[in-house]
């Protein structure tokens, strides 16, 4: 994979640490045979006294140690490089998923991108803990070894060279269905945490309405099915274990094999060569079996880098910043020309909108539903990348400004906007750009309207409230939002629908509050109420994507027949 290359050549240094512990590694590997060897041959054969071996002894202890320290800093190293590419992947992710969170939205449940945050990040670990590190030693030790087995025995030599193969080939042969494997164990593990969280979130909404043992079987189903494809991981991963000590013991049983013959029968060889070849040997194959097992490993994390790799394409046209970092001190003008976005390949698109906003305008936007009116403000505010056409600020493209400086100039006002479990002073205070003074505080509740509503709490800006607002009407929520705004004094604000579903008296409330922003800042409103909309300085009419009509109550009234039946319809008229 292109991502897992480039991720593992940025750590270019710890790569080499990598290799000169492997050479330093193999030379202990030899060290320790050969010693190990005179050792016993010393003792057993040539009857050497214990005293007149200690310092073979001691220097076998230390090539031990060193070959230990050697392992685990090889090991060590690897965990880092790990911990590292984690780090980043997971800082990539978070980043798509910020910078464009309606699309984020869109693609996949929440519990699905926690998965993917968390789960397959982390199946990403052993392809850099575990397969570059032995990828590298089984690249050199085994050489090594070869190299030193040649020289002392070339017979021995011989025979490796004709079954070693026999490792690789049974290891791809076995693992490279792994990779497919893992993506299926994957993707049913996302489902699974997807449906899960999905369905913890709306249980309360599932018993009301007698669904809950309907999904209690989908949960079922969602956690059989990862358990099915987990077991066909884990039966691949013991039939390559399987093979693998086959081979192994085979191989190492025709090396004894031919020693034995050579020593026995034909006596042309001594001991010490001997048991050399039975030491040595056991450690060539072993590398070449540990390759084996963390090629299954890494196979695994190729797979899980597959599912990144699809994930972070899926929103390659994020929304894009300039680096420019310009502040917008009074209302810009914002002009659309030929603006669209789509969904996806055959999902809801807008397109070519043109339409000039200037400085203060009261702008509504208006039309049936589903005909782009929140697709429209969200492509204003950038929440949705622009697909086609641009959007300029007082002439210069988005793109020039910065991401901070665009955001930090205006609001936006959803229908159901989050509040944080927390106090209403800490909900009102993420409105401002820096610390804000209870009385700022107080001052930007008072203006919208619901100050003498905390007030009358028992603990009264110090109330706290649950996680989404749990605790506080709709009304008082639209009302909270609107106090962070006046707080915040942005240039732009842009509303969707804030009053939908409110009662008379508090939708009077906020339209007076929205009215009090609109002295100082561009207010753009996705509208449906008459009153609202005849006072707009300009209406933008939609109609299936499309932007059908613009201009003032008269202006549409006398040249939009679309319009003019919408009218009709709320004064009680026929279409």
């Amino acid at each position: 994979m292109n991502r897992l290359k480039d991720l593992m050549m940025e750590q270019k240094r710890k790569l080499v640490i990598l290799i000169i512990v492997a050479i330093v590694t193999g030379f202990a590997v030899i060290a320790q045979g050969y010693l190990f060897v005179m050792i016993v041959d010393r003792v057993f054969l040539k009857e050497d006294s214990f005293g007149e071996v200690i310092p073979l002894i001691l220097g076998l202890l230390a090539v031990l140690l060193a070959r230990t320290f050697f392992t685990f800093w090889s090991g060590r190293t690897g965990i880092k490089m790990a911990a590292i590419v984690k780090g980043k992947l997971r800082q990539s992710l978070l980043n798509k998923f910020s910078n464009s969170p309606l699309q984020t939205s869109l693609h996949g449940q929440s519990g699905q991108k926690v998965s993917v945050m968390m789960d397959t990040v982390d199946e990403l670990d052993s392809y850099f803990s575990s397969y570059i590190p032995q990828i590298i030693q089984s690249s050199i030790i085994p050489i090594m070894l070869l190299f030193v087995i040649f020289m002392e025995h070339w017979t021995t030599g011989i025979i490796i060279l004709v079954t070693a193969p026999f490792i690789p080939i049974f290891m791809m042969i076995i693992g490279f269905n792994t990779k497919d494997k893992s993506e299926e164990q994957l993707d049913k593990m996302a489902t699974f945490s997807g449906t899960f969280l999905d369905t913890l979130q709306g249980l309360t909404t599932l018993k009301l309405f007698g669904r809950s043992k309907q999904q209690k079987e989908r949960i079922k189903k969602s956690s059989l099915d990862f358990r099915d494809a987990t077991m066909e991981v884990l039966k691949v991963a013991f039939s390559n274990s399987l093979a693998l000590e086959f081979i192994s013991m085979l191989s190492i049983g025709l090396v004894a094999l031919e020693v034995a013959v050579r020593m026995i029968i034909f006596q042309d060889i001594t001991f010490y060569t001997g048991f050399l070849m039975l030491v040595l040997a056991p450690e060539f194959y072993s590398k070449l079996k540990d390759l084996g097992s963390a090629f299954h490993t890494g196979r695994a994390s190729m797979g899980a880098a597959k599912k990144l790799e699809d994930e972070l394409s899926e929103m390659d046209q994020g929304v894009k910043w300039g680096k420019e970092n310009l502040t917008l001190n009074q209302p810009p003008v914002l002009e659309l020309i030929g603006a669209g976005f789509s969904y996806g390949k055959g999902e809801f698109s807008i397109n070519d909108v043109h339409v000039e906003i200037h400085p203060y305008e009261q702008v509504a936007i208006i039309g049936k539903t589903g005909s782009g009116k929140s697709t429209l403000l969200n492509m204003i505010a950038g929440l949705v990348p622009i697909t086609e056409g641009e959007l300029n600020i007082n002439g210069k493209p988005q793109e020039q400004r910065s991401e901070k400086s665009w955001f930090d100039s205006l609001s936006y006002i959803s229908q159901d906007p989050y509040l944080f479990s927390g106090t209403i002073a800490d909900n009102i205070a993420i409105g401002s750009m820096r610390r804000a003074s209870r009385a700022e505080i107080m001052e930007a509740a008072e203006r919208a309207g619901i100050h003498s509503l905390i007030e009358s709490l028992n603990n009264g800006y110090d109330t706290p409230i649950g996680e989404a607002g749990r605790g506080l009407s709709g009304g008082e929520k639209q009302r909270i939002a609107i106090a962070r705004a006046f707080l915040k004094q942005p240039s732009i604000i842009l509303f969707d629908e804030p009053t939908t579903g409110l009662d008379l008296k508090t939708e009077q409330i906020l339209q007076a509050s929205i009215r009090e922003l609109g002295k100082n800042a561009t207010i753009i409103t996705v509208a449906h109420r008459l009153y609202t909309i005849k006072n707009a300085d300009k209406i933008l009419l939609l109609h299936n994507g499309k932007l059908i009509a613009s201009g003032t109550h008269v202006d549409l009234l006398q040249s939009s027949d679309v319009y003019q039946r919408m009218v009709n319809i709320q004064q009680g008229g026929t279409a």
